[in-house]
């Protein structure tokens, strides 16, 4: 009797040690992005989206809004959990109402995001990959796409059910500032 319950108690013990060295992905990103910030004075961030085994099993994307000292940014990040432990693999960012309408991640996977104001815009699509849409507030909108293929032409569809190429850099908007 005495040798079943200290197996018991060896058991949970094993338990509880192995779960708590068991990393949540969430734990993960708010411990990161506390070091990634830590003593910048008026800053802000807040996770806004999370989607886990986008490319292969166990990796993830988190969509997260920041406010710093160059204002109101969005972010996307790739992550990959190995041996139970996530790691930060690349991130790319954009602002609301900017010249760049989008942008990719120069390694695989490639992710391509930008942001969306207003209603106009009902798909968009990077080469052949159909991006997720997220609401992030009235009116904004932030979409990605994870392509296999680098350098793909990226697509909206709007409304009316038109569609229009979106060049990364809308040159008429950079010269009119």
């Amino acid at each position: 009797m005495k040798f079943l319950y200290l197996a018991t108690v060896a058991f949970l013990i094993f338990l509880i040690v192995g779960c708590s060295q068991q990393q949540t992905f969430e734990g993960f990103f708010h411990k990161k992005m506390e070091q990634m910030h830590m003593g910048e004075k008026d800053y802000s961030y807040e996770l806004v989206y999370k989607e886990f085994n986008v490319v292969h099993q166990d990796d993830a994307v988190a969509v997260f809004k920041e406010n710093n000292k160059y204002g109101d940014q969005i972010f996307i990040a790739y992550f990959e959990k190995q041996d139970n432990q996530w790691s930060w693999k690349q991130s790319s960012g954009a602002e609301w109402n900017s010249p760049v309408k989008w942008s990719s991640m120069n390694q695989t996977p490639f992710i391509y995001s930008g942001t969306i104001s207003g209603n106009s815009i009902s798909e968009v699509y990077a080469g052949n990959e159909p991006a997720e849409i997220i609401e992030v507030e009235e009116d904004k909108k932030f979409w990605y796409a994870i392509s296999p293929i680098e350098d793909v032409k990226v697509m909206v569809v709007k409304e009316d059910g038109t569609k229009e190429i979106i060049e990364e850099i809308n040159y008429k908007e950079l010269s009119s500032e």
